[in-house]
């Protein structure tokens, strides 16, 4: 009988504490955005480490540049490597957009395959004819814009302001509309 009433007990008592977690309001907990610019992301990136214009990358002749280089420009910065088929279908679209937008745009394309793919990097470009820089990202740049979402190809678009504009994941049609919206529409902010 009291093997009995202490199981009552303790039910009672995990019913009760069930009961009151339960009617707490619930807390966001974590240092992902719901939103970029006040538009709703599901995959918005992470809060930076650092301030975003001070985030950099390695071009592969060895320069560092930051965004913060490129203020009065609207920028790309396209994160991708060789075995990645919407990358491949990509690249040629972004070729095509630099043409279009000249000096206005700025490309950097940001290797993240590693080093086991970093050797086939040289014959990927002369094969897609990549006409614009590559570089390698840091740490801290790939984790603000890839938040919780590690598919590649990602896209961040940033205005003129350096301010993030839009951030695509992967290729396809109806992305590729997507992303030729969101870079006309940072073009056309002066």
């Amino acid at each position: 009988m009291t093997v009995m009433k202490l199981r009552v007990a303790i039910f009672a008592l995990l019913t009760v504490i069930g009961t009151a977690c339960n009617s707490v309001a619930p807390v966001s907990v974590g240092n992902k955005p719901v939103s970029i610019n006040d538009m709703p992301l599901k995959d918005a990136p992470t809060r930076p480490l650092k301030p975003v214009a001070e985030m950099n990358w390695v071009v592969f002749d060895g320069t560092v540049q930051k965004l913060k280089d490129f203020q009065g420009k609207v920028v790309i910065l396209d994160f991708w490597a060789t075995y990645c088929p919407p990358c491949i279908e990509e690249i040629p679209h972004l070729n095509e957009l630099k043409k279009q937008y000249g000096d206005d745009l700025i490309l950097i394309g940001l290797h993240v395959g590693g080093e086991e793919d970093r050797p086939k990097v040289p014959e990927f470009v002369a094969k897609l004819k990549i006409d614009y820089p590559l570089a390698t990202p840091e740490d801290a740049l790939t984790s603000f814009i890839f938040g919780q979402e590690s598919a590649i190809p990602q896209t961040a678009i940033f205005d003129r302001n350096g301010k993030l504009a839009k951030k695509i994941v992967g290729f396809n049609d109806a992305i590729k509309k997507e992303l030729d919206e969101a870079v006309a529409t940072a073009i056309a902010r002066k």
